[in-house]
């Protein structure tokens, strides 16, 4: 833990215990006691805030791009919700980072970004400007209902359901794979669906776009990345399978959850046996990285271990756990060391330009210059 934060919660400690004693003690029952414990209770709600959303800078782009975003919002009229009872369609909010002033129409890869379990389409927007600015359109889904918070088209605020929070609660691969197994085939369901919608809504808009400019018109949609964190990962990963139009996949610490058929009579899970059809990224961090070859649902990671090449990468980044492979490391440091099972990430900067690099490394050989090479044949 840093020093700022020990201080920051010595200060709440005092400013608490000052609140209290303002309330209960007899002889402060005055208008100057009273005052005084709205003093301190405005007092700590400044300093919580500090302690959990300190100011921070951005970190800058590497690219030639300055880049812009662009909030949209989908329905998919095939689905309804499933996590309400209302016979709603599907919404999906989808922010898309793109580069400002690039003279090349439908030329820039397309990579679709999946978040984690509570996560938000923002949580990883420091990679998202990276790769806008060398040039790729990212599209980021708020998954709704799976997701922290979003805000729906007609201004609805939509918070994570209680439904999904009691499953990922109950979930335990290790000891319930068969209820596991139920839990990831609703999840992955429900997220390959949004993926797959989104990625044949922005297809199918940059056919269609022949004049003007939007950010349809920038997308190449012949190269294609699909990436996540965590359940997004997962849910990339299943993606790579089910389409043969995707060129790479990249995922942010997340299991094979897709390629999960069944249990066998000792409880294992029984696996997609094929290789995996598409370039892989896995990332992971020390949240995962001592038990690929220990738990369950790690089976295929630990096994694409030992396939290392172009085609099959692993980047482990020691010192650091699972959330700080998402922007909440920069933008609340506290949060991400409680999350992180008090696990103090004393750079999280240099972590997320590390991910920018061995992410951006990897799609530029595979959505540029293999698509380079072919064109140059």
């Amino acid at each position: 833990m840093k020093a700022r934060h020990i201080i920051l919660l010595t200060a709440m400690i005092v400013e608490i215990i000052l609140l209290f004693y303002c309330l209960f003690k007899k002889s402060n029952h005055v208008p100057a006691g009273y005052i005084c414990a709205v003093l301190s209770f405005i007092l700590l709600l400044c300093t919580g805030w500090l302690l959990l959303f300190p100011k921070v800078t951005p970190i800058e782009a590497t690219g030639e791009y300055q880049t812009e975003r662009e909030d949209y919002f989908y329905t998919d009229t095939s689905r309804f919700e499933t996590y309400a009872d209302d016979g709603s369609y599907r919404e999906l909010p989808v922010s898309f980072w793109y580069p400002v002033e690039y003279e090349k129409p439908q030329s820039c890869p397309l990579v679709v970004f999946s978040h984690g379990s509570f996560g938000m389409k923002n949580s990883n927007e420091t990679l998202y400007r990276e790769l806008a600015s060398h040039g790729y359109v990212v599209c980021s889904i708020d998954h709704t209902y799976q997701c922290f918070s979003t805000k729906l088209s007609n201004g609805k605020t939509i918070r994570v359901s209680g439904d999904f929070m009691k499953e990922i609660a109950a979930d335990n691969p290790q000891e319930k794979p068969e209820q596991s197994l139920q839990h990831f085939k609703k999840w992955m369901n429900i997220r390959t669906g949004d993926i797959n919608f989104v990625l044949n809504t922005i297809i199918e808009k940059a056919s269609e776009e022949n004049s003007g400019f939007s950010v349809y018109s920038l997308v190449d949609g012949s190269r294609t990345c699909v990436m996540g964190h965590s359940l997004g990962g997962s849910a990339a990963l299943g993606i790579g399978r089910q389409r043969d139009d995707i060129t790479a996949v990249i995922s942010l610490e997340a299991p094979f959850l897709c390629d999960i058929q069944g249990v066998d009579v000792d409880g294992n899970f029984i696996f997609e046996q094929s290789e995996y059809p598409v370039p892989v990224l896995n990332v992971y961090s020390d949240a995962s990285w001592g038990h690929l070859r220990e738990w369950k649902q790690y089976e295929e990671n630990a096994r694409l271990l030992d396939l290392e090449s172009h085609d099959i990468q692993n980047v482990y980044l020691s010192g650091v756990g699972h959330f700080s492979l998402t922007d909440l490391s920069l933008s609340s440091p506290f949060l991400t060391f409680i999350f992180d099972g008090f696990k103090t990430n004393d750079a999280p900067q240099k972590t997320l330009k590390k991910i920018n690099e061995v992410c951006l490394d990897f799609l530029e050989y595979h959505l540029k210059f293999d698509s380079f090479q072919v064109s140059s044949e």
